[in-house]
């Protein structure tokens, strides 16, 4: 019987993504969305801060195996921004991308790294797990593509040609920040599910 995992998050675009990643490499977990009333600040200085004060709180509220992620993108000539408050710079992803696109008018470098922390908790609020991704690219003076989510369709990748949002869902997840933790995180979900019977 699979083992109830609680996704500290109220993101569907998460869910879609995290889900994908547990259907294909770490069976024996049954993922759960948080209830929508549990909310957790963020205020955490780094991703990982973050992802830990998220799945720490939800997993001792709640006494379930508890995963969380804090992601973000990172603009070299905004100096970092909008980092840790990637999620709160606008109201909504189209307005988030509005307000991307005019604080980078007429900015020549455009360098940017998309990042993901992950934190796996146990229902005594143990951490178990902490893992990191990161991607390296570009943001466009323009949106391209329709998938993804948040900024994924300003964010280019020169190896590949393409932003997050024209990206197929594998690629995506080879080349994104999330699928790069998670993937750091499978062997050890997988030991700690052999170990947890």
């Amino acid at each position: 019987m699979p083992r109830p995992l609680i996704l500290a998050s109220s993101s569907p675009g998460k869910l879609r993504e995290f889900n994908a990643f547990f259907q294909a490499c770490a069976s024996g977990w049954e993922l759960r969305l948080k209830p929508a009333e549990l909310e957790v600040e963020e205020t955490g200085a780094t991703f990982a801060e973050n992802a830990l004060l998220k799945a720490t709180t939800v997993a001792k509220a709640l006494g379930e195996w508890t995963i969380a992620d804090d992601s973000g993108l990172s603009v070299v000539a905004l100096k970092g921004a909008p980092g840790i408050h990637s999620a709160r710079y606008a109201p909504t992803d189209a307005a988030r991308v509005a307000r991307l696109l005019k604080e980078m008018d007429g900015i020549p470098h455009r360098e940017a790294t998309f990042h993901c922390a992950v934190a796996l908790v146990d229902p005594q609020g143990q951490v178990r797990a902490l893992v990191e991704g990161v991607c390296q690219g570009q943001i466009l003076t323009e949106p391209r593509g329709q998938g993804g989510f948040g900024y994924d369709p300003l964010f280019w990748v020169p190896e590949l040609g393409l932003t997050f949002a024209e990206m197929s869902p594998a690629q995506k997840e080879e080349m994104g920040h999330r699928g790069q933790a998670l993937r750091a995180l499978k062997e050890q979900l997988l030991i700690l599910g052999a170990s947890l019977g």
